[in-house]
């Protein structure tokens, strides 16, 4: 075998030296030269050459060598160690020295290229740091866990324990014996094909831009080789077969493997078969690779013609209140939907969605099918599929257009009743899309809506004629509006209107037979209709170039030539009564034509000027009084007139109307400053300027008239031609008169005057008062907030009023003008404010003294503290809070100002006994104006709380308005109390009390202490307790009393200990704890209280006495001895059987005081199931189809199991639950039946006494949990 060729990975064959032949013999001939092998001995030709030659020592040799080697290092090692532990020479230099060591020997030994030992460098790296670590372990004499690992390790290689039949088994043999449940059975379904044409009922169509559609025919678990179409022609009812050959479906089965993976075989494959005609299709029939048929689900499809629609146009101009009148024409198959939307300057109005029933047929497609087929084929009369032919629909829109402007009506969508639609308004907003479907359709509806004119005439109608002069033309104002909100601009206007003359007209001023009718073209209306003939003008039309308007009232007018204005005059002389002089003329005009009329004539006075003057006379006669103020001649010539209709004077020169007098007027007066009506303040006096004509000295008599009552008075001695008048104070409110009653001169002459004027006296003063603001004059707010208060002022406006605030006394007064009598002022200060002065447009006025003064106050911001309490005090700044112990629940009560609710945040630091301090920040809302703050004590130290930031309702936090409180608390740590030598087992005698043993306790805290005890035999349930009070060391030795012990071990442990403080600390239930051992004669007691075991479980019971024991105890009718090194007494059930312990004793006990007892137990054996006789069958089903599952039952019934349904996986891969069942069987058997696919098996079988799974923890989320009852 030596020439046998090796791999390059194999180790390499040991070289032999050729002075040595081995052989199987002593005579074995020498081997000779075998050349057919040379060739695979080649592969070593290229080792390298070993440092000491083979022909020298052989490789074996140089290996056993090298092992020597490193022995001795070993032992040179170990005896450093053992020195090192001695001598405590430096751990440092043994460690480097040693490193140094096995350095130099691990990366030596490659460089001998002795075969097995040439390792790689990475190799030789690892061993490296492998020898670092033994000698770091070795030279620092860390020490290593090896009874641990011992331990650990010979618990996993021998796991065993002593059984009721005193010999060692394994646990894991017993609990884990699999073969209580044998057997699974696995149910087949056998898959079979069909066939199903368009499985999704989509709709398919044939159109303009899809010349041909595919039909989709899903196939499953089959592989056809002919299929076969039924096709219906639409438009004649002919049918047809459409036989797909078996090239064509293996070129279209290639097309849908495509889309699967190449290991899937079994997922359904969907043909799609290219179809170019419209009609109904059908599969008919479809042959596997075995020429039979496979199973097909009926099912009809329709290719229809697409779907189209376009626009009917009609005209674009309509006027408003026109319907649209236009139709949508659709192509389609009935009954069909079509959507369109609606526009009104270039706003959204509608989206209209209408259902289009088929006429005079009765559609399946409008009925709920049952069944995927739409036809029968048994009789050529079920077979008429007329009513899916396309149809084309008119369908008219009247829609009444009721605002003017832009209308646009768009087709968006219609769809047929297969569901094939096309969608229009994508088609519209897509740059690329199919546009060539849009030529020749017109697919919207544009109408330009016009405003119909509404005409009326303005200013004059049949009783307010319009009078012109002779001979001229008049504009007949017109009014031209719309009958809605939008403007007219549809220029010019075609008007008609019926004339009739004024000599044609009826006696009631109606049109005549003589009346005829005129119709013009207005371009600008606001110049209106030009009229020139006298007579009667009524509107008859009026319109657009699209729309008819409305005639509005009123729509006629007269239209009269009046005669042209004339003056006639008569004049006689004015005598003075008193001095019998001449003092004016009183001249008579008698006046024609159209009033009001204006008179011009000049007055000349002999050596003065000429004077122009126009008199307005607004009737047909009337009187004019001429009397000069100055004496001298006078010359009155009338020279012109004109009236309302002809506005240029006429002359009256021609007729010489010329009046002359020589005056001589007496003494006269008049006011100066007489107003239409002067303003006066009450209380307050009137001055009026009088000028005064005559010879002086003057006398004037006037009075003074209110309401009714006349006050004479007179002023004599007047020597200026100017005079002011005076009078008294006017104490009442209301209208005064004053007028001149007459004037007497030197001449003594007493002239009577009219001179009057008017003053009009305010009823009262003005007044200003604040208003109430909720009923009252002050107001609450928040701080700095501007706030209006109300004022209420009598008077004439504007008001100047002046305010000030009472109380800043540093402020001036404000003066401030308002216009409004419910007018305000601002206030941004708090205080009173009060109204200092007040003055409307007239007159100074009055404050009314109750509504002086507002006041004015701010919301107060909320504030925080602590109230003083028996707890709580108050020392140098901080609320100090009474002390408190660990753990214990308190809180703090904190109240507030302001209004709730409010935001609190406070700082929480915490400075403990020993260790560093530590802050948190907390927050809270208090929803009254008292809260509870829950104080911190779950740790010992000094707590400080700090409120740093406060806001309620009204007003966020404020650091400039606001001061932190500070809360003090010590926090005293809790007691506590532990055994000196926790877990150690003290005995006690239940006879001999000198012999008792003392525990003893440590406390920490502040004596006297008060501990409570708890003691607890190990075989009751419930424990002893003691109170010990007034312990008043830090150091206890416990007496435990004997009322409370028995026989046995009890388990003592400290439940509470309270220090002098009062803080108590309740000790966890797992805290250290000492054992007392009660003994007099030895017992033995279960450590379980039940009496049936099933094989695998632990019986245990408790020892009592002084080890070692001898326990003695019968089974399967053999008397045994087992002893016991410890307290306990364990034994696993490997066998069924009873179980009896008859006696025990202890190292003190003697055969008299020995204790005879008998605790039976019964151990039962597991329940077994076996499935399909305990092996694994296949049964293969048909669907629909049932198979048997046989169980079989070992126990004692009832039997409770559950088992499942899974998947049959592929080899290596888990199966997935489906399902889960329970049973029960009260015999050994039971038969089930299945039909459903999957792998049967039990996963848990129970009986009356015992249960065994075999699974740990089933995931069954996501399955069915079914339980038979």
């Amino acid at each position: 075998m030596n020439g046998t060729p090796r791999l390059r990975s194999a180790y390499p064959s040991t070289p032999v030296s050729g002075q040595k032949q081995y052989g199987h013999g002593a005579n074995s001939a020498p081997q000779g030269p075998r050349s057919p092998l040379q060739p695979a001995t080649s592969l070593n030709t290229n080792a390298s050459t070993p440092m000491i030659p083979f022909t020298v020592v052989d490789a074996p040799s140089q290996r056993l060598y090298v092992a020597l080697f490193y022995t001795a290092l070993t032992i040179w090692r170990l005896y450093d160690f053992f020195g090192l532990v001695s001598d405590e020479a430096e751990s440092l230099w043994m460690f480097m020295k040693w490193l140094a060591i096995d350095s130099v020997f691990l990366y030596g030994l490659p460089e001998l290229q002795i075969p097995w030992l040439q390792w790689s460098s990475s190799m030789t790296a690892i061993l490296v740091i492998l020898h670092t670590m033994l000698n770091a372990l070795l030279m620092f004499r860390i020490p290593i866990p090896v009874t641990s690992w011992f331990l650990a390790f010979t618990k996993i290689v021998y796991d065993r324990e002593l059984a009721v039949s005193e010999r060692s088994v394994k646990p894991a043999s017993i609990l884990q014996n699999s073969s209580l449940i044998l057997g699974k059975q696995i149910i087949h379904i056998l898959p079979e094909g069909s066939a199903m044409l368009n499985p999704d009922q989509s709709p398919f169509c044939i159109g303009d831009w899809e010349t041909s559609v595919d039909l989709p025919i899903r196939i499953n678990q089959t592989n056809p080789i002919s299929i076969e179409l039924l096709r219906i022609d639409i438009d004649t009812n002919a049918n047809e077969t459409i036989v797909v050959s078996a090239k064509n479906i293996n070129k279209l089965k290639r097309q849908a493997d495509r889309n699967f993976a190449k290991n899937d075989r079994t997922s359904p494959r969907v043909l799609n078969y290219a179809v170019k005609k419209t009609g109904l299709y059908r599969l008919e029939k479809v042959l596997d690779e075995s020429k039979l048929e496979v199973q097909r689900r009926l099912s009809d499809t329709l290719v229809v013609q697409c779907p189209r629609a376009m626009v009917k146009t009609t005209l674009q101009d309509k006027c408003k209140g026109d319907l649209s009148d236009f139709y949508l024409q659709v192509e389609a198959t009935p009954p069909l939907k079509i959507r369109y939307s609606k526009m009104v300057n270039h706003k959204d109005q509608d989206h209209v969605l209408l259902n289009i029933p088929s006429e005079n047929l009765v559609s399946p497609l409008a009925r709920q099918r049952t069944s995927g087929t739409l036809v029968s084929l048994d009789s050529s009369a079920d077979m008429d599929i007329s009513w899916a032919r396309t149809q084309t629909i008119n369908i008219p829109l009247n829609e009444s257009l009721g605002v003017s402007g832009g209308w646009q009506y768009m087709i968006d969508e219609v769809q047929d009743a297969c569901g094939n639609f096309a969608n229009y308004s994508d088609i519209r907003s897509s740059q690329s899309g199919p546009q060539k479907i849009l030529k020749g359709h017109q697919l919207e509806q544009h109408f330009s809506v016009h405003e119909r004119p509404r005409i009326a005439l303005r200013e004059y109608d049949s009783q307010h004629p319009i009078k012109v002069e002779k001979g001229k033309s008049k504009n007949l104002p017109i009014h031209l509006t719309s009958t809605g909100s939008g403007k007219l601009e549809d220029t010019p206007y075609t008007l008609s209107y019926l004339f009739t003359p004024q000599e044609e007209l009826l006696p009631d001023q109606k049109h005549s037979s003589a009346a005829t009718l005129k119709e013009t073209i207005l371009l600008d209306t606001s110049r209106g209709l030009e009229i020139r003939e006298p007579g009667l003008y009524t509107l008859q039309s009026v319109g657009t170039r699209f729309c008819a308007g409305e005639i509005m009232e009123p729509s006629s007018c007269l239209l009269l030539n009046p005669p042209e204005p004339d003056l006639a005059i008569s004049a006689e002389t004015i005598p003075d009564k008193c001095a019998g002089s001449s003092i004016g003329l009183m001249v008579d005009l008698d006046l024609s034509g159209t009033p009001p009329f204006h008179v011009h004539y000049t007055i000349r006075q002999r050596g003065g000027g000429v004077t122009q003057k126009i008199e307005k006379i607004d009737r047909l006669h009337t009187q004019l009084e001429l009397k000069p103020l100055q004496a001298g001649h006078y010359t009155y010539q009338f020279s012109g007139i004109r009236d309302a209709v002809y506005g240029d004077p006429r002359s009256l020169r021609h007729k010489d109307l010329v009046l002359e007098q020589d005056v001589k007027p007496p003494a006269a007066a008049r006011l100066l400053d007489a107003q239409p009506k002067r303003r006066a303040c009450i209380e307050e006096p009137v001055t009026f300027a009088i000028q005064i004509l005559g010879e002086p000295p003057y006398s004037v008599d006037y009075e003074l008239v209110h309401h009714g009552r006349r006050q004479k008075h007179t002023v004599a001695d007047i020597q200026d031609s100017i005079y002011r008048l005076t009078t008294e104070p006017l104490r009442d409110g209301g209208e005064y008169t004053l007028a001149l009653i007459s004037i007497t001169d030197r001449s003594g002459c007493r002239i009577a005057l009219k001179e009057e004027a008017k003053v009009d006296v305010g009823l009262q003063r003005p007044r200003a008062a604040f208003g109430h603001m909720e009923g009252k004059r002050n107001i609450q707010a928040l701080e700095a907030k501007k706030i209006h208060l109300p004022l209420r002022l009598q008077g004439e406006p504007p008001w100047t009023v002046v305010y000030r605030n009472k109380d800043d006394f540093t402020a001036q007064p404000i003066e401030r003008t308002l216009r409004d009598s419910n007018d305000h002022i601002e206030a941004t200060a708090e205080g009173i404010y009060e109204i200092v002065d007040v003055r409307d447009a007239h007159c100074p006025g009055t404050v009314d003294i109750s509504g002086q003064r507002f006041g004015v106050s701010w919301i107060p911001r909320p504030s925080i503290e602590i109230p003083e309490s028996p707890l709580v005090k108050l020392t140098r700044g901080t609320h100090v809070k009474k002390e408190v112990c660990e753990g214990d629940e308190d809180v703090t009560d904190v109240s507030f100002t302001g209004t709730a609710p409010f935001n609190v945040e406070y700082e929480q630091r915490h400075k403990p006994d020993h260790g560093s301090q530590s802050m948190s920040s907390k927050k809270f809302s208090a929803g009254l104006n008292v809260a509870s703050v829950r104080m911190e004590t779950s740790e010992a130290g000094m707590y400080e709380y700090k409120f740093s930031k406060l806001g309620d309702t009204s007003y966020n936090h404020d650091p400039r308005k606001f001061t932190p409180l500070t809360v003090q608390q010590f926090v005293h740590p809790k007691p506590s109390a532990r055994f000196t030598e926790a877990g150690k087992t003290y005995r006690y005698c239940q006879e001999e009390e000198g012999g008792d043993e003392v525990v003893p306790i440590s406390l920490t805290g502040l004596p006297p202490f008060h501990l409570e005890l708890e003691i607890k035999h190990y075989a009751k349930s419930k424990p002893e307790l003691i109170n010990i009070p007034n312990v008043e060391t830090n150091r206890y030795n416990l007496h435990i009393p004997h009322r409370v012990l028995a026989l046995g071990t009890h388990f003592v442990a400290i439940r509470k200990v309270r220090d002098f403080r009062g803080c108590q600390r309740t000790m966890d239930l797992n805290a250290p704890h000492v054992q007392v051992s009660v003994a007099d004669i030895p017992s033995i007691s279960p450590l379980e209280d039940q009496e049936d075991y099933c094989v695998g479980d632990r019986i245990a019971y408790t020892l009592s006495g002084t080890p070692p024991f001898s326990v003695f105890y019968t089974f399967q009718d053999y008397e045994r001895k087992a002893s016991v090194s410890a307290t306990e007494f364990r034994r696993i059930a490997e066998k069924p059987g009873i179980f009896i312990v008859t006696a025990l004793s202890d190292q003190r006990s003697t055969d008299a005081c020995k204790a005879k007892t008998k605790i039976t137990k019964v151990i039962h054996e597991m329940p077994s199931v076996r499935v399909s006789k305990g092996r694994t069958a296949t049964v293969d089903i048909h669907e629909g189809g049932v198979a048997e599952i046989l169980f079989e039952f070992g126990g004692t019934p009832p039997f409770h199991f559950t088992y499942t349904r899974s998947t049959t996986p592929p080899k290596g891969k888990k199966p997935e639950v489906l399902e889960t069942k329970n049973e029960i069987s009260h015999e050994h058997s039971k038969t089930i039946r299945a039909s459903d696919e999957g792998l049967y098996e039990v996963v848990s079988i129970r009986d009356r006494y015992c249960a065994f799974t075999k699974q740990k923890t089933p995931d069954i989320s996501g399955q069915k949990l079914l339980t038979n009852r």
